[in-house]
């Protein structure tokens, strides 16, 4: 079988593993509160300047 060749079975065993997930209920989501700030110090001019150089 070629590379990227449609394989029924292997799709068939994912399906398979696929639906067999078990969610128990002690999985339950953390919920996290807070806000996130980036700055990179530098102004968009700069970076495109930089961005330019790279290419260059």
């Amino acid at each position: 079988m070629s590379m990227g060749a449609y394989d029924e079975e292997e799709h068939e065993r994912r399906e398979r593993k696929n639906s067999e997930v078990d969610l128990s209920e002690d999985d339950d989501r953390t919920n996290y509160q807070g806000k996130v700030e980036y700055d990179s110090g530098e102004s968009a001019e700069q970076l495109l300047d930089q961005f330019k150089e790279m290419k260059s």
